[in-house]
């Protein structure tokens, strides 16, 4: 198979240390030079490194997420660009925009220069697989002046400045891009931590880099342990071994204190994608079959514990505007009988609730006469099957603007016939022209109607079938402050955060 790429939306992790208050933090957020009482952040995440810390791939947003990379622009908390790297920016045309540098300097000492971020990003086109915020677009960078850097656009781009938040698009010093093999951000990044040291898959150290041009961060630095075990991280913050703890398994967030456990809507969606590849959901009318068998109330409600909204469609209730806009999907098959017809579920453990909300899955499933198997199993032993198209079903959750902030990027990387994260392998000439109808609308309001027409388009085919809009819960221990509880997942340290 060879559309697919390596996960994008499984590590919800993220990009460029926030700029200080863009996101709703716990805690006053104070000064830069606050440094608090001295104390280091321990933090548990979910997912450890699954790619060499490849800016390119899923680890990209972990690099975020810990303040350790960043990019020309970042995200505010309304879902547009905001400076970062790049202090402002004009458009030029249609295709050609022009990004003015802040002063920064990289944690390896070297500047940040208007040939050091065209490298970078000329780095990132090449990369292969290309990364999501990529998908379906070309580029290219060539310095301008001494402050300056045009991009250029092969085809109309209106979100290029969205799309340049992107974690995968992280700018890193021309010493990050000197092994033929992979990319090192070990030093090489710009960001108010800096990672010093990676313990394989259980633990990372980082620094805090006092010359980071937004200021010196609160924290001295961040001890971080990689934890699979929702359970393991839920323990971890009752018991004091960590400050921080991300993804708090529904079942376990009755065990902390009310005071600790941060519930956060996100525009992340938990999905059922049905490979119309396989054997069995070739056929339009079983995948209708396995979309009519779904009760997603039942999941929202019974394994989310109230802590996510029943699947309306692939953007969910933080994406505010969506709900208004949103059409009933049209043309959909007739549903067959599966006829005992056998299919193979895959999901992952890492989000504890996947497992059960499979397992409810396949009940509903075979309650409608599939015959269906289950597959579990840690994400990095899962991802290379998923991505071979193994599977006939695979549940899994997405933040939907994760890659580039854009409701459109989403869908073209997602669910077209040359899309770099295809994972349902829909190729559908109707779904292909309405996005890139879609793709063509500069206007924000008409993107939005034309961003819900093509997803009409895509739940009409029954490739996807949305489950439930998350609410994710984050363990923040009573003496930490300036949390960065981020919708988008791209952020959850930065400047104003410590203890």
């Amino acid at each position: 198979m060879t559309r697919m790429t390596r996960p994008r939306f499984l590590l919800a992790l993220l990009i460029a240390p926030a700029l200080t208050g863009c996101f709703a933090s716990e805690g006053s957020g104070g000064s830069s030079d606050d440094v608090g009482d001295g104390s280091r952040l321990r933090v548990a995440l979910a997912f450890p490194p699954a790619e060499n810390l490849s800016p390119y791939g899923a680890d990209a947003t972990l690099l975020s997420r810990l303040g350790v990379t960043e990019g020309l622009t970042a995200l505010d908390a309304n879902g547009a660009a905001a400076p970062a790297l790049a202090a402002s920016w004009t458009r030029e045309n249609d295709r050609t925009w022009l990004f003015t540098l802040r002063e920064a300097v990289f944690q390896d000492g070297t500047d940040v220069t208007p040939a050091t971020v065209a490298t970078a990003l000329t780095h990132a086109t090449e990369a292969r697989p290309a990364p999501a915020a990529l998908s379906g677009v070309t580029l290219t960078a060539k310095t301008e002046g001494t402050t300056g850097v045009r991009v250029t656009t092969k085809d109309p781009d209106p979100v290029l400045p969205l799309r340049l938040s992107s974690p995968s698009l992280a700018v890193l010093s021309a010493k990050a891009y000197g092994r033929t093999d992979r990319v090192d951000p070990v030093g090489h990044a710009t960001g108010p931590f800096e990672l010093t040291k990676v313990m394989g898959a259980t633990a990372a150290t980082l620094d805090r880099y006092d010359d980071y041009w937004g200021g010196r961060a609160q924290a001295p630095g961040i001890d971080v342990k990689f934890v699979a075990d929702g359970t393991a991280r839920a323990s971890a913050l009752r018991t004091d071994q960590v400050d921080l703890a991300e993804a708090i398994p529904v079942a376990q967030a009755a065990t902390l204190d009310k005071g600790i456990r941060k519930a956060t809507a996100t525009t992340r969606t938990t999905s059922l994608l049905l490979n119309t590849e396989s054997d069995v959901f070739q056929d339009v009318g079983l995948r209708a079959a396995a979309r009519q068998a779904v009760d997603t109330s039942a999941l929202a409600e019974g394994v989310y514990e109230g802590y996510a909204d029943a699947g309306t469609g692939l953007y969910g209730p933080a994406v505010t505007w969506a709900e208004g806009k949103r059409t009933e999907p049209a043309g959909r098959a007739k549903a067959t009988d599966p006829d005992g017809a056998t299919i193979t579920l895959a999901t992952y453990d890492n989000r504890p609730e996947l497992p059960e909300a499979a397992q409810v899955l396949k009940q509903q499933l075979e309650k409608a006469g599939f015959e269906v198997k289950l597959e579990v199993r840690e994400y990095s032993r899962l991802e290379s099957d998923v991505l071979a198209g193994t599977f006939d079903a695979f549940v899994g959750a997405r933040n939907s603007l994760l890659d580039t902030g854009d409701p459109v990027s989403l869908l073209a990387g997602d669910f077209t016939c040359d899309g770099s994260y295809n994972l349902a392998l829909l190729c559908d000439k109707d779904v292909d022209k309405a996005v890139r109808k879609a793709e063509r609308v500069t206007d924000t309001a008409g993107r939005q109607d034309a961003a819900m027409a093509a997803e009409a388009k895509i739940l009409g085919t029954d490739a996807v079938v949305p489950l439930v809009h998350q609410r994710v819960i984050t363990g923040v221990g009573p003496k930490v402050g300036g949390a960065l509880l981020d919708p988008y997942e791209r952020t959850l340290v930065g400047l104003g955060t410590r203890r």
